[in-house]
């Protein structure tokens, strides 16, 4: 794989905003306005990525609609951190030879992480003859381009060359929300966990320019957004490639220094990376939420090793306790795997006793998933499933304890939180942590801070009422 990273030139994306006029005077020569669906797998950073599709769409004369049934193009933005998401992609990509056999003219396009794997574009090429494009994170930036040729040549485009990572500032947004907003602060990964697919299939790190992430913010903030998370597959190492002395406390900072009524959050953070003056950073500024997701993955200081984690148990512990006690209220949220290859009874017991030593807020838990081409995928596995699932299901219910008593905390307290949406009668809002609160009031204070008393919780909502103070 080639490791250097490329900026897109604004010529090679004035390219790329000429294909869409020559899309959007296509569908104009037929009196059609055409509609697309973009449906989206896995991590936020997947979600960011499909923002700008339907951002490239919309520049082509695209109306977005939320079925692919009838769409004129349907686009799956997939993940392949775990084997499960995959093999729903592929069951729901054979269901769309239904909705294109009722819409000949129908185009389908595959992106996102799975894209980038040869064995999966090979089998697409092979038994899925109506997908009509595949291209990967690496092409993203090229999918008028690619959409073009689809329409004018009547074949099928795969853009999956093993191209260098890339940086493309100025690709149309259209975001799905007005009040939050995903704002990638840089792609790709350097840390080869041996579980994990990622660095081949999004590439080496790269960070975006710390004034083009500014910009990107400061409009974000005039145009009333509240609550905005930076993305990264590890933020904390962002900087590190640009040779700029900006690295993420920096950049947090400068964001958190934007007038305006606001929260800053971020995610993925790597504890490897994750330093003091990060957590000072966090506990010195109002506009940065204390909520911080640290995935540890294993209590089991054998285990991290074999999993390429670079850190131990023991200074895991030791970066969470100086974050607690520079930020007493810290939301701590966390990633675990459950029977890695090798990991023993003992090892697991490590892992139900950290949690119980740290008392996560919430936990994302999966049990192991070899993805092919990582060196996990080759070791061995003696583990019988029937025994990892038991070890997951102690797991989650341990979790589910610890946080149902964090969430029983909560009741009695005010806290300010930021209204969102609409749960059937109800309103929802989210605490500075990310703590969902559902309440009564009229929808007119969506889009606004309020304060809530906190009046009833569950292991994993809260309910309330406004304040009357």
């Amino acid at each position: 794989m080639d490791t250097k990273t490329t900026v897109i030139d604004p010529g090679q994306l004035d390219a790329q905003f000429g294909y869409c006029d020559q899309i959007a005077a296509y569908w104009q020569s037929r009196n059609q306005t055409p509609t697309a669906y973009v449906e989206t797998y896995g991590c936020q950073q997947n979600e960011a990525d499909s923002e700008k599709l339907r951002g490239y769409l919309v520049q082509c004369g695209y109306q977005i609609v939320q079925e692919a049934e009838g769409a004129d193009v349907v686009i799956l933005n997939t993940c392949a951190i775990r084997e499960h998401a995959e093999q729903r992609v592929f069951g729901n990509l054979g269901a769309l030879t239904h909705t294109k056999r009722r819409h000949p003219d129908q185009k389908i396009f595959l992106c996102g992480c799975m894209a980038g794997q040869t064995v999966v574009s090979d089998r697409i090429k092979v038994s899925y003859p109506h997908v009509d494009g595949v291209f990967s994170t690496h092409h993203l930036w090229q999918f008028p381009e690619i959409l073009w040729k689809v329409l004018s040549q009547k074949k099928r485009q795969f853009y999956i060359t093993d191209e260098p990572g890339s940086i493309a500032e100025g690709i149309p947004q259209v975001r799905d929300s007005q009040l939050k907003a995903w704002v990638s602060i840089m792609y790709g990964c350097n840390n080869f966990c041996t579980y994990c697919i990622v660095p081949y299939v999004r590439g080496r790190e790269r960070s975006r320019k710390p004034e083009d992430i500014l910009q990107e913010c400061r409009q974000l903030i005039a145009g009333g957004v509240k609550d905005i998370t930076l993305l990264g597959q590890n933020v904390n190492s962002y900087g590190k490639d640009l040779d700029c002395g900006v690295d993420f406390a920096d950049l947090l900072e400068q964001i958190a220094q934007i007038p305006g009524d606001f929260l800053i959050r971020f995610m993925t953070s790597h504890p490897r990376d994750a330093s003091q003056k990060l957590f000072d950073t966090m506990a010195k500024y109002d506009k940065i939420a204390k909520q911080l997701h640290l995935p540890f993955q294993s209590g089991s200081s054998r285990v991290l090793k074999a999993m390429n984690r670079h850190y131990d148990r023991e200074t895991y512990l030791e970066k969470v306790r100086y974050a607690k006690q520079v930020m007493p209220s810290l939301v701590l949220t966390s990633d675990v795997i459950v029977g890695f290859p090798g990991e023993t009874e003992e090892e697991f017991e490590e892992t139900l006793s950290l949690i119980q030593q740290v008392h996560y807020d919430s936990l994302f838990t999966f049990i192991f998933s070899p993805r092919p081409g990582t060196p996990a995928a080759k070791m061995e596995d003696p583990t019988p499933k029937e025994e990892k699932n038991r070890r997951f299901d102690r797991l989650c219910a341990l979790q589910n304890e610890i946080s149902e008593e964090i969430h029983h905390s909560y009741v009695g307290k005010t806290l300010r939180c930021l209204v969102d949406g609409k749960d059937k009668s109800f309103l929802t809002a989210r605490t500075e942590g990310g703590r969902l609160v559902r309440f009564c009031a009229d929808e007119s204070l969506i889009g606004t801070y309020q304060m809530i008393t906190i009046t009833g919780a569950t292991t994993w909502s809260l309910s309330g009422e406004l304040s009357k103070v």
